[in-house]
């Protein structure tokens, strides 16, 4: 673990927010190049991308507070504290706003909605892959104590200050098992969702695979945060995630009962 990756007197670069930056410029740089091939204009790509990211990181911190609000509403000035806001916020707040944005901008730009979709799943999947390693050196989204011989054992006091990560105890590495499923989504959609020619089978591909990745995981989390329900026999990302399924699942019959072509070739 590394949270810091650089610091110069007083100005310090944490190694969580490189990663992610590098994620998320290189999923927008792929889903640009990849447009043409669904006859979908590059600079709209860019700027739903863009625009969408700003609109996900607040969705993402909003998500954050609400699912902690007892803890917020009793500690108001926590809203503005280090740990709040170099917090990535939540990734499942950031996927519905970038959702309901993608809906905005297509909309308003006369964009196709499911091919939009669809030019942007690999590249989702590759940036949140990457972010996840960025978790990892941070110390956040961590697991439950374990004895696998996998096990991580985190020391730094930085990581227990600001993401409350258990020093000196085994955990799951909850945040590497899910960058490596996000870098398995991201090779399957690229190399074999490429073939696909029916608007909605990329992201809906993505949404059972992420959803059914996510749910499971959320067995073996121990962060805060995570919003526990039903006397914590489930969390709120859980029934998200079988609402992503759900939604996957609704995108995949609609193109076994439409299997006309209607993206373009490479």
């Amino acid at each position: 673990m590394h949270p810091i990756l650089f610091q110069f007197g007083g100005f310090t670069i944490y190694t969580y927010g490189v990663l992610v930056a590098t994620g998320v410029l290189l999923g927008v740089w792929l889903a640009a190049r990849d447009a043409p091939r669904l006859s979908l204009p590059p600079v709209k790509i860019w700027n739903l991308c863009i625009y969408g990211i700003i609109v996900a990181l607040i969705c993402s911190k909003l998500w954050l507070v609400l699912s902690a609000w007892s803890y917020y509403a009793a500690n108001p000035r926590e809203l503005f504290s280090t740990a709040t806001l170099q917090s990535g916020g939540t990734f499942y707040g950031g996927l519905i706003g970038g959702i309901a944005w993608t809906f905005f901008y297509t909309r308003r730009e006369k964009l196709p909605l499911l091919p939009t979709f669809d030019v942007c799943a690999a590249p989702l999947a590759l940036g949140h892959g990457i972010g996840r390693v960025g978790c990892f050196m941070a110390g956040c989204c961590f697991g439950k104590p374990t004895s696998l011989p996998w096990a991580v054992t985190f020391t730094s006091p930085i990581a227990a200050r600001l993401s409350g990560t258990p020093l000196n105890v085994p955990l799951h590495p909850t945040q590497l098992y899910e960058a490596g499923a996000e870098f398995l989504n991201f090779l399957f959609l690229y190399f074999v969702g490429r073939r696909w020619r029916v608007p909605g089978q990329s992201i809906g591909a993505y949404l059972i695979l992420y959803g059914t990745e996510r749910g499971f995981l959320e067995f073996l989390r121990a962060d805060p945060g995570r919003t526990p329900l039903f006397h914590d026999t489930v969390t709120l990302m859980q029934l998200v995630s079988i609402a992503m399924i759900c939604a996957g699942l609704i995108l995949w019959s609609r193109g076994l009962r439409e299997p006309k072509p209607a993206h373009a070739s490479s």
